[in-house]
């Protein structure tokens, strides 16, 4: 069965409205181009504002149910298609989470995926607003095939992407925030999305499915200081690791990748690494560290 992605690439701006409505343009211009399965960026409704910690923030989460899955279910219905939407979740009074909405291609929410991973680094400040994922890592079968949803730091940790590919997950969607300090770029910028990429693809390889991770573009600053540039470059990896299709550095982008779901049995039995796992030796996994 042949699948072809769409994902949305974008800047953002402070305005949640405006956003939204640039996501939907797109999403449209993906389907209107064939675009099956179709995934936005990272908390493409605002700007990323964890870059400081700011409890105003806090107003701009929302339910799941809400504003922007309702909007996106009468999408999916009217088009066809499947939708990965990533969400500030509001989930009850000062409980939060970075969360991804799951809607098939009648417009039934099927779930949502919550990140379970969350980082605190110099303007990457997410423990101040996102309480970890609690509903675990989870695939849904959908019109189009069985979908996995990750977010941003989760993309690091291989444990993450197996658990989901065990799970029956044919693609792994990756809705992402990620870019260069501006004052670091230059010593540490190529490599740092060196390993962004290769690590994701890895994922592809390890486990003999496809990897979408989808970033978006534009320097943000809504705390002030020197900010965030963002570094596009959204992709698509085939079942071995190889880039399908991948957009441009600092370019809106509806990215599209016809990918097809037969080639991960012919994979999966060339490089039979889930056949060959020692699942028997793997309980230290549970370990923090081994002393």
């Amino acid at each position: 069965m042949k699948v072809t992605l769409g994902l949305l690439q974008h800047a953002c701006s402070a305005n949640p409205q405006e956003n939204l409505d640039r996501a939907l343009a797109l999403a449209r211009d993906a389907a209107g181009q064939g675009a099956q399965i179709i995934c936005t960026q990272e908390l493409f409704r605002s700007e990323y504002f964890c870059q400081s910690e700011d409890h105003a923030n806090f107003a701009l989460a929302e339910s799941i149910p809400g504003p922007t899955t309702d909007a996106f279910c009468r999408f999916a219905e009217a088009h066809g298609v499947v939708v990965v939407a990533s969400l500030f979740e509001r989930r009850a009074p000062g409980l939060y989470h970075n969360s991804a909405a799951v809607v098939d291609a009648d417009g039934t929410l099927l779930g949502i995926y919550r990140k379970m991973h969350i980082p605190d680094d110099p303007q990457f400040y997410e423990k101040f607003y996102f309480t970890p994922g609690d509903l675990g890592f989870r695939a849904w079968e959908t019109r189009y095939g069985r979908i996995g949803v990750l977010i941003c730091w989760d993309q690091w940790y291989p444990e993450a992407a197996r658990l989901t590919a065990l799970q029956g997950a044919e693609i792994l969607f990756y809705p992402t925030a990620i870019g260069w300090m501006p004052s670091e770029k230059a010593e540490f910028g190529a490599i740092q999305h060196d390993s962004w990429e290769t690590i994701q693809r890895s994922h592809a390889i390890a486990n003999g499915c496809y990897v979408a991770s989808v970033n978006r573009i534009g320097h943000e600053a809504p705390a002030g200081g020197e900010g965030l540039e963002f570094w596009g470059q959204s992709f698509v990896a085939g079942t071995s690791g190889e880039i399908i299709a991948k957009a441009a550095v600092d370019r809106e982008e509806v990215l599209l990748a016809e990918v097809d779901l037969a080639k991960i049995d012919v994979t999966r039995t060339h490089w039979p690494f889930l056949r060959d796992r020692r699942v028997d030796v793997f309980g230290d996994l549970t370990r923090r560290f081994i002393d």
